[in-house]
């Protein structure tokens, strides 16, 4: 039954209406109004020519992260000297040196501040580009070379894996495989003291290809550790230039709109921040896979694949792509046995490419036996290991005494079987649910239910959803990407023991601000991805007996 059938047996009122008889109504018509589910009209839209907004806000609140990370008592900073050309920790000069609780409180609110703002900006853009088809894709080319410009200014945020790079970088250099020796090789230096003391001693789990550009990289700047880790950044502007070629061609070679797809991978803020701001290899492998799988959906499956190993050989992850790139070769809806020679042919062309760049690398395959390096980190962030930190509190309360470390095992165990075993199914039902979304679902499950959860690998798999996701999948995809630049943020304590001990004065002002990015309002062009509430719920003749 319609709605317009439904308000048709609402009986015409005769006379005056009990007020029974007017409630038992009113409810019939919002029952009715609600079951229908109107299709509502967003407002007027007035074209692209608002953009300039949204990147001027985007801009301002990168930069506020970049001023607020730069004070040299910012808990945002390496505790070491020479580690950019300014801004050297107050504490790295001297290990007494009274903190100066009025400029950290600043930078701390700068950078939580610019948190809040770039996530809300970048909301109600996705929101526009997805209700709006037709987003110029030069004008938004030009935000995110604007949002990249304070992040290429200061120094690596929010992680200092690069400097553990850089490291492995001139291991390669000096005949020391990185496959073997940790950080720690080198011997004390400036390649080393800014190493992450859980990473000194530990193998590198990356692949051969990215060793090689390493220590490429290390050799053009004259083996400057500085010089270096500015390289590293600038090789994920490079990704970052290479998915603004893939990104679209993909979406438009699978159907969908490259205007929202590029909002919602190029300028999402996991990007921005992880990939550009923490100089993190996972941009160049995902720039690589995704290279491939547009290469493949335009037809050229062989040439997705060698891509597709490129990126395995940057990091592991990315081989699935030329699983899924062989399953695809042929067609959908098709039986396994025939599904068998593309995916023979698949593995001897990658296997050819790792070949290649192992020998020519000279470190061997050691690559993959360390693999489980990043397990090595202990983390609430991950279910699997949290779960097993959260077992073992609870035997141990019962009276019965288990090791945390064989707790974690068990659990990360079974996380690893039910990733597989939800792989292998998203794969034979590639077919009908899509063969991305399967990628994507797979690339998530590998991170979800792996040992360790850092927010630069949840973009693994948002980078490959975000174009074609809708509903309950696009939120959670937006709350992921919302929520992962905080997880393991630093300054959190910091800004609380800060505002205990400021004056009030100061403590007031920090609170309204962060209260007014919250509230404030951004302009007009918000609207433009916001449906209308419905004037009423009500059935006219309700309300004209109601009235009357």
């Amino acid at each position: 039954m319609t709605a317009a059938e439904s308000t048709a047996s609402v009986p015409a009122p005769t006379g005056r209406l009990t007020s029974e008889r007017t409630l038992i109504l009113l409810r019939r018509s919002v029952a009715v109004a609600k079951a229908s589910k109107p299709r509502l009209r967003p407002q007027p839209f007035e074209g692209w020519d608002f953009l300039w907004r949204p990147a001027a806000l985007g801009f301002v609140a990168l930069l506020a992260i970049a001023v607020g990370s730069s004070f040299s008592n910012s808990p945002f900073k390496n505790e070491l000297p020479r580690t950019w050309f300014f801004g050297v920790p107050t504490r790295a000069v001297s290990p007494f040196a009274p903190v100066n609780t009025t400029t950290m409180l600043l930078g701390i609110t700068l950078v939580y501040g610019g948190l809040v703002l770039l996530m809300r900006v970048w909301i109600r853009l996705a929101a526009i580009a997805y209700r709006h088809a037709g987003a110029p894709i030069t004008k938004l080319r030009w935000i995110l070379g604007l949002w990249t410009v304070p992040m290429l200014a200061i120094a690596p945020v929010f992680s200092n894996d690069v400097f553990s790079y850089a490291a492995q970088g001139e291991m390669v250099t000096r005949h020391l495989s990185p496959y073997v020796y940790g950080p720690w090789a080198l011997g004390s230096g400036p390649w080393v003291t800014p190493v992450d003391a859980i990473w000194r001693y530990q193998a590198a789990p990356y692949g051969p290809l990215f060793l090689m550009i390493d220590s490429w990289i290390v050799k053009l700047t004259g083996h400057s550790e500085l010089a270096t880790v500015v390289g590293l950044r600038l090789l994920e502007v490079v990704a970052v230039v290479l998915l603004l070629w893939a990104v679209p061609v993909l979406a438009r070679a699978l159907g969908y709109e490259p205007g929202n797809a590029f909002v919602m991978c190029l300028l999402n803020p996991l990007v921005v921040l992880t990939v550009i701001g923490g100089a993190h290899n996972d941009g160049i492998m995902m720039a690589l896979l995704i290279a491939g799988l547009a290469l493949a959906a335009k037809r050229h499956p062989v040439w997705g694949i060698i891509v597709c190993a490129l990126a395995a050989s940057i990091k592991v992850p990315a081989a699935i792509g030329i699983v899924y790139i062989a399953w695809q070769w042929l067609g959908p809806d098709l039986s396994v046995r025939l599904r068998l020679r593309p995916l023979a042919v698949a593995g001897l062309l990658s296997g050819a490419v790792f070949g290649a760049l192992t020998y020519a690398s000279g470190l061997g395959f050691g690559w993959i036996l360390d693999l489980g390096a990043p397990g090595r980190v202990t983390s609430w962030a991950a279910p699997a290991t949290g779960l097993g930190m959260l077992l073992t509190q609870a035997c141990h309360l019962v009276g019965y005494h288990v090791l945390t470390s064989t707790m974690i095992s068990v659990t990360r165990g079974i996380g690893l079987v039910a990733a597989a075993a939800w792989m292998i199914w998203l794969l034979f039902n590639a077919d009908r649910i899509g063969w991305l979304r399967a990628l994507g679902l797979s690339m998530l499950a590998i991170v979800v239910l792996g040992p360790v959860v850092q927010p630069w690998y949840l973009s693994w798999g948002i980078l490959l959803l975000a174009p074609l996701a809708m509903g309950k999948l696009r939120s959670w995809l937006i709350a992921l990407s919302v929520v992962s630049p905080f997880l393991g943020l630093p300054g959190g304590h910091q800004l609380l023991a800060a505002i205990v001990h400021t004056p009030m004065i100061e403590t007031g002002c920090v609170l309204f601000l962060l209260w007014a990015l919250l509230g404030a309002p951004l302009g007009k062009w918000t609207s433009y991805g916001q449906e209308p509430e419905p004037a009423t719920l009500l059935d006219p003749r309700v309300l004209a007996t109601v009235s009357a």
